[in-house]
């Protein structure tokens, strides 16, 4: 197994942070494999495929590029590079990481994610961080940018119920959630980050920087022993943007926004996560809650610092019979 040594300095440094290029890369990956992990994202897929595939059939040499750098077991550095952390960025400063690396260079991580020696044409371009960075570009603009706002506000749903589990069980328990049968504290300041047999890694001091993405999928990535990073999928009631479908009868009966907000409780979620589930205003989400609350359907508990709400009985024998 992969594991790294987390010292406590780096934990007390450590928080979470959104990457609009993280979440490109994670789009990039969805739309490689043509494979989604949730109705949500087979929708976007469905939508996007047939020009990404046009895209690439036009550039035949990005085409073996995004094969190479999204290699059998590894990405290649340029294509995910770690965040910087002091601030949020926008997607053009932070891709101009990837148009930063020296041809030189980003034939040297092919090989490594490739495994092998990199094939011709790839191994004599000396274009191809600004490939990379063209096609990332594609994605972000054509796929990502559209629905950003949405994906944000999921995004920073799931970094408030994680780090109010932070807040409340510790790192252990934040850490062990992240990706589970993948990732797991395994004590004494040691942390595995996949089951792949790669040599473990120090970062006694530094940043540990953890990166929510929609998309199901994730990686690890560090800047020598500075900074490192955990990109992960967000939880699966967060990444699945298009939700349960509200019953008609439901609709009419409740009004279709109110019924939204009612067949999402099915698991326990808080104002901010049903805000960025159902596009919602704050304060419209809270009147619904407060209704629904009043008649019985919903109730609602503490967490630690987050206030969750879920069916009661009566909500779960509504929503499942008009289902």
């Amino acid at each position: 197994m992969g594991w790294w040594q987390i010292g406590t300095d780096t934990l007390a440094g450590s928080g979470f942070v959104i990457s609009p290029l993280a979440e490109t890369v994670a789009s990039l990956k969805t739309l490689h494999a043509s494979a989604s992990t949730h109705p949500g994202e087979r929708a976007w897929l469905d939508r996007h495929l047939p020009a990404y595939r046009e895209r690439l059939a036009a550039e035949p040499l990005d085409a073996r590029l995004v094969r190479a750098a999204i290699g059998p077991t590894w990405n290649a550095d340029f294509l995910t590079p770690t965040p910087v952390g002091d601030r949020e960025r926008s997607f053009e400063e932070e891709v101009e990481a990837v148009l930063a690396t020296e041809p030189a260079d980003a034939v040297d991580q092919l090989a490594v994610a490739i495994g092998g020696p990199v094939p011709e044409p790839l191994r004599s371009a000396r274009d191809l961080p600004e490939r990379l960075a063209g096609v990332l570009g594609w994605v972000w603009r054509e796929t990502v940018l559209p629905e950003w706002a949405r994906r944000r506000r999921i995004l920073e749903a799931d970094v408030t119920a994680r780090t109010a589990r932070l807040g409340r069980d510790g790192w252990a328990a934040a850490l062990d959630e992240l990706c589970p049968g993948k990732m797991r504290w395994l004590g004494d300041g040691r942390l595995q980050v996949n089951t792949r047999d790669y040599p473990a890694r120090s970062f006694v001091q530094g940043r540990l920087l953890l990166v929510p993405v929609t998309p199901g999928t994730g990686w690890v990535s560090w800047e020598g022993t500075v900074r490192s990073a955990i990109v992960y999928p967000c939880a699966g009631v967060l990444a699945d943007t298009a939700g349960p479908a509200v019953p008609e009868a439901l609709g009419t009966l409740l009004g279709p926004a109110r019924a939204g907000v009612l067949v999402r409780l099915g698991s326990p979620l808080s104002t901010s996560q049903l805000v960025a589930l159902t596009g919602q205003g704050l304060g419209s989400v809270g009147r619904h809650l407060k209704v629904l609350r009043d008649a019985g359907l919903v109730r609602r508990g503490r967490a630690g610092r987050s206030v969750l709400y879920e069916w009661t009985d009566a909500g779960a024998v509504l929503v499942r019979a008009q289902r």
